[in-house]
């Protein structure tokens, strides 16, 4: 039976771009990028300290910018590909792999019948900045006004790669945000509804780095009266005169906050007020729309007013005079801005190519471009170099004139270095860009050694590695190796900053230094066996935060993000369960973490439950309480006491006993045994029937059919399942769930499916992770048949590269043929929509699901007792599964003496 596949052969097929919704990464071992729908150009370039905003610049061939028809995706890059009866031209597009650079090969061909002169031009944009901060989940992106983040206006950039699409105005976002008089909000979601589900089609929460610093925090001060809106009707109705309750002036000073009507903005509108400055001197915000950086703002500073939208930020020519009433006026037109003080214009809004923060300029043949808020330095060179090099406000263009026989071609190289030494930067890029056939292949050949060194033991790459499959059904091993790979395409030895690698969440566009507790749950085997030392060191980092009041940490700056997810307690268990469980490392249980050892931290985790019982929902159950923003985010009625994670903790209870006897600690463990057993007769008493679980809430209860409750409790309560419950619980997830090669993470017949439509956790598609969670609660439920038909399936839906955050069903297709679901066979493909991630560590649970599942390889704290030698084959009891070999799992060693005095 084969054993590790090449690399080339694992991932990365050609895919036309209409059947992509969410184009293709680049990585290297330092950062990653989006490249675009042209053929040339990237975007969310984030290597920290480095970002790139905006875009690199589109290729033009004879004048016309043309789309990519089919891309295909390595580890090591991007080609794109146009084909037209006059030309054929193919671009290979990569980040260097251990270097601040990016490499483009550019092959133009004459496809006529008779010779052409060809002419190509490149732009030449790079928009980078350098930043230390602000390197959180909404990470730091340089704008012509300031860095901050802003997804949905350089989404709409991106748009404007688009063949045809260049001059499609960009400035207005779509859907309505609310009108503020006042101190400004910190930019994020705006929580008015406090139970609101984060569907995030226009706006995004606050998952920024404790080191973030925003501008402009407080009001104006001074007064505003009689402010109207006029123009198209995109304010569902409301009067001309947004003050009518309001009767005189409002007054403004530094914490005085306004609330208006929320309401998109459009083409033609305009604001209009009357506006008095009591302390022209005094920095502040008079209104915005919205609280994200592309918001319509409006401000003073320094005497004068400013006009903010879309990255950009124009000030006054001329200053307010104190204690007398100023005419306002903000028109919002398709391509600017403009503001009018007095009947005057004072500001207007360009385009973001114009030279507001960068300059360029030609020097020795490299476009050099200099960020004048930050040391940022970058140059572009050429290994054929171009019969016209121009320095062009933001960026440049290179254009080549060539005369080309029928069928003969043009081979160019472009390179592009950043970074603080501008001598250094333009070496750099003119060594790559002479050499770029050497350079793409030592990046990919660079890639290919990561692959074998992850399979070999006592590699140079990682302190451990992962085991081998060998199995007679290819669908099977590609899905194994498609997670592995996944994992290692997340690695980063930048970021991290102490010399282990760590693994990313997600990307691009958003965590380029991110790390969730729950994602790295769902690999976690995996991660001790390929990286042991740097689980070790990232463990003791989460350990030592704020892990009750975070999703995950910022591996750069160190500090905690976001908001607090349920599944935190069981995640950390699970983590660091699997850890000692691998390793053997006992002893990392007395180490230090904060004000805890890393054992008082488990018993914690372990009992995390207590502390959130309520009469309300029984006084047995956990009850988290009505915020889904902590569970799922866009189920709303996913909240309170539900059947997933109070199963998870019986699993935690359970296995910390195991911890306790291997420790001596024997009554303590009869102690956490018994409070599972009662435990686990609650949550079985949340059976719905058929498949699905109550949720308990205060005053009742709901029922609901979702992916999570299944996976946690099938994996946590398969021995007190009775057999009849784990047949409802098979059924449900075959007919209700699985959909073609992928799932539903919800019942498409639930009723609270219209109001979740996000495509990870909702009912139109699924989560990175869920497939392999659901085929390990199959194994354990005695189907493993089913759960191999799961996992094999899943490399039909990962759009020509790997899978994402959230993939999602697009409805039509041809009738599946194996019998497994009775829907059509839909198409699924990685989700654009949504604020999605195209890359996500936790679809690295496919590999999982083989690992512990199907071949029941799962060290934890109860294995620590055992006697029998851990092997280092496994053959499954499956003969059509194969055989998994090279596993390292490690002795135990004598256990610790117990501390003086644990954590309750």
């Amino acid at each position: 039976m084969p054993g590790v596949p090449e690399l080339d052969d694992v991932a990365g097929e050609e895919v036309p771009a209409e059947e992509l919704h969410h184009l293709p990464s680049l990585r290297n071992q330092r950062g990653q990028a989006h490249v675009n729908h042209d053929l040339s150009s990237v975007s969310w370039l984030a290597a920290p300290p480095f970002s790139g905003g905006y875009h690199t610049g589109v290729l033009r061939v004879d004048g016309a910018a043309l789309g990519a028809q089919r891309y295909r995706w390595k580890p090591w890059g991007t080609r794109r590909e146009h084909r037209s009866a006059q030309v054929t031209v193919v671009t290979d597009t990569s980040l260097a792999y251990d270097a601040d650079e990016l490499l483009w090969r550019i092959e133009v061909t004459n496809e006529r019948a008779e010779p052409a002169t060809v002419e190509v031009t490149q732009e030449l944009f790079a928009p980078i900045g350098h930043s230390e901060t602000g390197w959180g989940w909404l990470h730091t992106v340089p704008w012509n006004a300031e860095d901050q983040y802003d997804y949905h206006a350089l989404e709409r950039i991106r748009e404007t790669t688009r063949a045809g699409a260049e001059r499609t105005p960009y400035l207005l976002g779509s859907g309505p945000r609310r009108l503020r008089l006042g101190r400004p909000r910190p930019p994020g979601i705006q929580r008015d509804e406090e139970t609101a589900p984060m569907l995030l089609e226009f706006e995004l929460p606050r998952h920024v780095s404790a080191d973030t610093v925003y501008p402009h925090t407080s009001a104006v001060r001074g007064a505003v009266r009689d402010l109207r809106c006029t123009g198209p009707d995109s304010r569902s109705g409301a009067a001309d005169s947004l003050l009518l309750d309001h009767p005189g002036p409002v007054v403004l000073t530094d914490d005085v906050e306004l609330t208006l009507e929320a309401f998109p903005l459009a083409p033609g509108l305009e604001f209009g007020l009357e506006f008095r400055a009591d302390d022209p001197g005094h920095d502040g915000v008079l209104l915005t729309h919205g609280n994200h950086p592309d918001s319509l703002q409006l401000g003073l500073a320094d005497g004068r007013l400013w006009l903010g939208i879309c990255g950009e930020r124009e000030l006054a020519d001329q200053p307010v005079a104190a204690g007398r009433w100023h005419r306002l006026r903000v028109r919002l037109d398709a391509d600017h801005a403009s503001l009018h003080l007095d009947g005057r214009e004072v500001a207007r809004t360009g385009h973001w190519t114009r030279a507001a923060r960068w300059r360029s300029s030609v020097e020795d043949g490299v476009l050099a471009i200099v960020d004048s808020r930050s040391p940022a330095r970058a140059g572009y060179a050429f290994g054929v170099p171009p019969d016209e090099l121009v320095a062009d406000g933001a960026g440049g263009r290179a254009t080549w004139r060539r005369e080309l026989g029928p069928g003969e071609s043009i081979v160019l190289g472009v390179a592009c270095g950043y970074g603080t030494d501008a001598e250094q930067v333009a070496v750099a890029a003119r060594r790559a860009a002479g050499a770029i056939e050497p350079a793409l292949a030592a990046t990919a050949d660079a890639w290919r050694q990561l692959w074998r060194s992850a399979f070999t033991p006592d590699n140079a790459e990682f302190s451990g590695h992962l085991p081998t499959l060998h199995s007679p059904d290819p669908e099977l091993a590609r899905a194994y190796y498609m997670g592995a790979l996944l994992v290692l395409y997340m690695r980063n030895i930048r970021v991290g900053r102490s010399g282990r690698p760590v693994f990313l969440t997600g990307g691009p566009r958003l965590g380029a230094t991110t790390t969730y507790f729950w994602d790295h749950t769902e690999w976690s085997r995996m991660y001790a066996m390929l990286e042991p030392a740097g689980l070790r060191e990232w463990l003791l980092r989460a350990l030592s935060g704020h892990y009750d009041a975070s999703f995950g940490f910022d591996v750069w700056g160190g500090g905690s993000l976001g908001n607090y997810y349920v599944s935190n307690d069981y995640s950390l268990f699970r983590l660091v369960e699997h850890y000692v469980g691998v390793t053997g490392d006992v002893a990392f249980l007395a180490e230090p973490a904060g004000d805890r050892s890393v054992l008082e931290h488990v018993e914690r985790l372990a009992y995390g439950f207590a502390g959130r019982r309520t009469a309300a929902t029984g006084g047995v159950l956990a009850d988290y309480g009505p915020d889904a923003w902590g569970v799922l985010e866009c189920v709303p009625n996913y909240v309170h006491a539900m059947a997933s994670f109070n199963a998870a903790y019986v699993h935690m209870l359970r296995s910390y006993a195991g911890l306790l006897r291997f420790l001596g600690r024997d009554d303590e463990a009869d102690r956490a045994d018994t409070e599972a057993g009662e435990l686990a007769g609650a949550v079985l008493g949340l059976c719905a029937g058929g498949g699905r679980w109550h949720i308990a809430r205060p005053g009742g209860r709901d029922t609901i059919g979702h992916v999570l409750d299944f996976g946690l409790v099938a994996a946590s309560l398969h021995d007190d399942l009775p057999q009849d419950r784990r047949d409802e619980m098979v059924a449900f997830v075959v007919d209700s769930l699985l959909a073609g090669p992928w799932m539903r993470a919800l019942a498409a017949d639930d009723p609270i499916a219209p109001f979740s439509d996000r495509p990870d956790h909702g009912a139109g598609g699924a989560f990175g992770a869920w497939p392999g969670v659901t085929a390990y609660g199959l194994a354990k439920l005695g189907r493993p048949d089913l759960a191999v038909g799961v996992l094999r399936r899943t490399p039909r839906a990962a759009s020509g590269a790997l899978w994402g955050q959230a993939m999602e069903i697009v409805p039509g297709g041809v009738p599946s043929g194996d019998g497994v679901s009775a829907d059509a066979d839909p198409v699924v493909r990685v989700a654009g929509r949504g604020v999605a991630n195209r890359d996500s560590i936790a679809g690295a649970a496919t590999t999982e699901a083989v690992i512990a599942g199907l071949f029941g390889v799962e060290p934890g704290y109860t294995s620590l007792s055992s006697s029998v030698p851990r092997p280092a084959t496994v053959t499954a009891p499956d003969p059509g599964i194969g055989v998994l070999a090279n596993l390292n799992l490690r002795p135990a060693p004598e256990p610790l003496p117990a501390p003086a005095g644990a954590a309750r």
